[in-house]
C-alpha cells in the first residue's frame, strides 16, 4: 500500500502585497529540497516500514506494463519481469531530476499517477506528488509548481518541504513577502528545519534591500550604501 497521509486542516497562508522589481530577485534565491523521506521517516506517528515510504505489492500486470516499458525507455537496465515498488519507481523518477532529465520525469511521474488511478487507490502518494512540483519546477512551469505546492501545504500542513519549495517558487517570481510567510510556515511545522531557517535569513535580506531602495528614493541619504551593502551579502 502506497504512501497515505490524512488531510489536515488547511492552513492560510497570509500573502503580502509588497511587488519588488526585477533587479531583487537576480541574487540567488532559496535552495529548494529535492526529498521528502527526512520528514516522513522522523515522523514517529508516520511510520512506516519497509523500503523508504512504501511497501506495497507489485502493481497489477495490466498497469505495469505501460509503465515498465516507458521505464526500460528511459533508464536501460530495468527489469521488467519484475515490478519495481513504489519507492523504486520513485527513487527512479528523482534520479532523473538530479541528472537534468526533467521532461522525462514529467513523463514517468504522469505514467504512475495515471497507474495509481486506475489501480482504484484512495488516498495520496505524497512522495510522487512532491516529485511532481519538482519537475514543474524544473521545467520553468512555476505558476503550476506554485498550485501543486500549495496543495501540498493544505493537504500535509506538518511536511515543512513544501513550504519551502513553495517559498523558492514565490522568491522566483518577486513575491517576497510570500516567500517570508511560506517559510514562516515551515519552520512552524519543523523549527529545526535548517534549509528553511537559511532560506528565510536569504529572503529577509532581499526585502531588507528593498526597504532601503525604497527609502534612498524618499531621499534618506544612507539607504543607498546599505542597499548595496545588502546586495553584496546577497552575491556571497
Amino acid at each position: 500500500m502506497f504512501r497515505i497521509l490524512s488531510p489536515a486542516v488547511a492552513i492560510a497562508l497570509v500573502l503580502g502585497g509588497l511587488s519588488v522589481q526585477a533587479a531583487t530577485a537576480q541574487a540567488p534565491g532559496p535552495v529548494p529540497q529535492v526529498d521528502l523521506n527526512a520528514s516522513l521517516e522522523n515522523d514517529p506517528g508516520k511510520a512506516v516500514t519497509g523500503d523508504k515510504l512504501f511497501n506495497d505489492p507489485p502493481p497489477a500486470e495490466g498497469g505495469w506494463k505501460g509503465l515498465a516499458r516507458l521505464l526500460e525507455a528511459l533508464t536501460p537496465g530495468v527489469d521488467t519481469e519484475i515490478p519495481l515498488t513504489a519507492s523504486q519507481i520513485t527513487d527512479r523518477i528523482s534520479q532523473m531530476l538530479d541528472q537534468g532529465r526533467n521532461e522525462e520525469a514529467l513523463q514517468v511521474i504522469q505514467k504512475r499517477t495515471a497507474q495509481l488511478e486506475q489501480q482504484g487507490g484512495i488516498g495520496t502518494d505524497v512522495q510522487l506528488m512532491f516529485l511532481h512540483g519538482r519537475a514543474l519546477a524544473a521545467l520553468g512551469r512555476h505558476d503550476q509548481a506554485i498550485d501543486l505546492y500549495r496543495q501540498m501545504t493544505t493537504l500535509y500542513p506538518e511536511l515543512p518541504e513544501p513550504w519551502n519549495n513553495l517559498a523558492a517558487e514565490y522568491v522566483k517570481q518577486g513575491k517576497l513577502d510570500m516567500a517570508r510567510d511560506a517559510l514562516s510556515m515551515s519552520l512552524a511545522a519543523n523549527p529545526n528545519y535548517g534549509t528553511a531557517k537559511a532560506n528565510l535569513g536569504q529572503v529577509q535580506l532581499m526585502l531588507a534591500q528593498e526597504s532601503f531602495r525604497n527609502a534612498a528614493r524618499l531621499g534618506v541619504g544612507s539607504a543607498r550604501s546599505k542597499a548595496e551593502q545588502t546586495a553584496e551579502v546577497l552575491k556571497k
